[in-house]
């Protein structure tokens, strides 16, 4: 397997585990993952939210971690990435508003590269219109938008991943094993059942 070069766009209260875990885990099978924020450089953090299902009508959330970017958004050229992931959270609620995120998840879908999205990042995608015509799924709140933008929304279980093409979406951090599982694979990296 070579090593990915893999770009991951973030920002405050992302979903914490939809940000540690991937990170970690394609950086213990060995690709490089640059996290990055808009307005934010190499070393800086952003901070995390715990989200939890406790039989509530919605999630919870609760205070994560610091989580330190590996390189400054401003100097990021696009061209030198394989994938981008997109975790979760409340951060794409607000980073779908900018302008060079967009342009950015736009280079990876139009460049036919590998994109894994999780839970609210779908909404991203959504609001840089890539979704016309792909299956997908996510957090299901994230449904309408998702539908209005063109996707073929999948209702899938809580730990299921929706694998088309080169797309990996997931409805939330219950669903890391098949999402990461899915993206590794599509990423030409050694998995073993």
């Amino acid at each position: 397997m070579a090593a990915r070069h893999i770009l991951m766009i973030t920002g405050d209260f992302a979903e914490d585990y939809e940000l540690m875990v991937p990170f970690q885990a394609l950086t213990m099978v060995g690709h490089g993952v640059d996290a990055v924020c808009p307005g934010k450089q190499a070393g800086e953090f952003v901070k995390t939210a715990i989200h939890d299902f406790e039989g509530d009508q919605t999630y919870s959330e609760k205070p994560g971690h610091r989580f330190v970017l590996q390189a400054s958004f401003a100097q990021i050229d696009m061209a030198g990435y394989d994938a981008l992931v997109l975790p979760g959270g409340r951060a794409p609620e607000y980073l779908r508003l900018n302008p060079r995120v967009l342009d950015m998840v736009r280079h990876f879908m139009d460049n036919a590269k590998p994109v894994a999205a999780i839970c609210h990042g779908v909404q991203i995608m959504a609001a840089a219109d890539v979704l016309r015509g792909r299956r997908i799924t996510g957090y299901p709140a994230c449904a309408p938008e998702a539908r209005q933008a063109g996707a073929l929304w999948q209702e899938v279980a809580n730990d299921a991943a929706c694998v088309d093409g080169l797309l990996v979406t997931a409805p939330a951090w219950p669903a890391h094993p098949a999402w990461l599982r899915a993206f590794l694979e599509i990423l030409g990296s050694r998995v073993d059942p």
